[in-house]
């Protein structure tokens, strides 16, 4: 049969998320609780295979690097009013391996009488000398009347408390955005961005937060970028449904409870990542938001104090072997659409339920992942070329 070409381009429309939550649950960025930025820089430079190890020219670079970066990581601590404690196992805990990072100070496990206040606490880290705080969002949420946020700032002996409010915050991302409220116009120190793009794995970075509470406030860990692109799942603790994180950079410098929100940095003192979370079953696998995730929303953040969500208006799921095999497809490269929104941008350009997206732009599909990855790069007004395969024909 011959192959049959035609051109679809599709206008990315900002769409409403409750309206197409079927269709948001893949393509939408995540709505959990995190986030964190600084000032841009520029992309660091390849070292050669020859080079000498930094270590040897300066032992002490850790240290600059937590003398440099300390004074910009804060403590976060909230406060709000609650109705009833989330449910627990028997010993009071969260049966999620990966929720043990989101219980600290969550609730008191060994009562069941509510306490008055519930409370949670975090780090976070400044990007703007007027005191505009990054951090998670879960470290945040979003409790509403009576929540109050105080932010820590100095190191030892040099702690300061400010009140702080939410300017900005994404679930979906686990990104917020704080503002000190500065009557004194204070002028702070901040942290530099990096580009988490050109990370390399096996790079050294560090960790800066503060486990466990204020105790233990500005504790610096340090080990390498274990991976990049990884994916895990979070029970969400608002909702109680899971919240799927994508594309989470993973290190081994060591994470506890408290550590959220707080800056990974590279050898360069640069912020490359948001600290997220850690599986508490394993040492030594900790994840971070990179922080180009974080440079793409943040002005939008801070000016609107929301992210606009980019869909098309399509139902899709991943391919089954069988699926391939009834549609005769020569792989199971691709995702397929079992429904199109009416009078959306898909419907507009012509796609159909049963098509299969084999690729977007210049990128293979192999998952819904990666359609949701692949919308989450552009905004509202786009046009993006999208590939698929109708009746074994080819469409372009």
């Amino acid at each position: 049969m011959q192959t049959k070409k035609r051109v679809v381009s599709i206008l990315v429309i900002v769409g409403i998320l409750l309206a197409f939550s079927g269709v948001i649950a893949h393509l939408s960025p995540m709505d959990a609780s995190t986030a964190v930025e600084a000032p841009q820089v520029e992309a660091r430079t390849t070292a050669s295979a020859t080079a000498t190890p930094m270590f040897v020219d300066n032992p002490y670079v850790i240290a600059d690097i937590a003398e440099m970066a300390s004074p910009a990581t804060v403590f976060v601590a909230v406060e709000w009013p609650i109705a009833e404690q989330a449910p627990r196992d028997e010993r009071g805990l969260s049966q999620d391996p990966f929720n043990y990072f989101f219980d600290f100070w969550f609730s008191d496990p060994f009562t069941n009488r509510p306490p008055v206040q519930q409370r949670s606490a975090g780090s976070g880290f400044i990007i703007d000398e007027s005191g505009i705080v990054l951090t998670n969002q879960h470290v945040v949420g979003n409790k509403g009347d009576g929540q109050t946020i105080t932010v820590v700032v100095g190191g030892p002996g040099l702690e300061q408390e400010y009140q702080a409010e939410i300017i900005g915050s994404d679930q979906s991302l686990d990104l917020a955005v704080l503002q000190i409220i500065n009557e004194d116009q204070d002028v702070f120190a901040t942290v530099p961005l990096g580009d988490s793009d050109q990370s390399r794995v096996g790079e050294w970075t560090v960790a800066i937060g503060n486990p466990y509470g204020e105790a233990l406030h500005h504790t610096v860990t340090v080990g390498v970028l274990s991976a990049k692109g990884r994916e895990i799942s979070i029970m969400n603790q608002e909702t109680g449904a899971p919240q799927i994180y994508r594309n989470l950079m993973q290190t081994d410098a060591a994470i506890n409870s408290g550590n959220s929100g707080g800056p990974l940095l590279n050898i360069k003192g640069e912020v490359i990542g948001i600290n997220a979370a850690v599986h508490a079953g394993a040492q030594g696998i900790g994840f971070a938001i990179p922080i180009n995730v974080v440079k793409d929303v943040l002005d939008e953040l801070i000016t609107t104090g929301k992210v606009s969500v980019p869909w098309i208006g399509i139902y899709h799921q991943n391919l089954t072997e069988s699926t391939a095999a009834q549609l005769r497809l020569p792989d199971q490269k691709g995702v397929l659409i079992t429904d199109i929104v009416q009078d959306s941008p898909a419907e507009e350009a012509g796609l159909k339920a049963w098509d299969v997206i084999r690729r977007i732009n210049d990128r293979d599909v192999f998952s819904t992942s990666d359609v949701a990855d692949e919308l989450a790069k552009h905004k509202s007004g786009d046009e993006i070329l999208i590939t698929v395969m109708r009746r074994g024909e080819v469409l372009l």
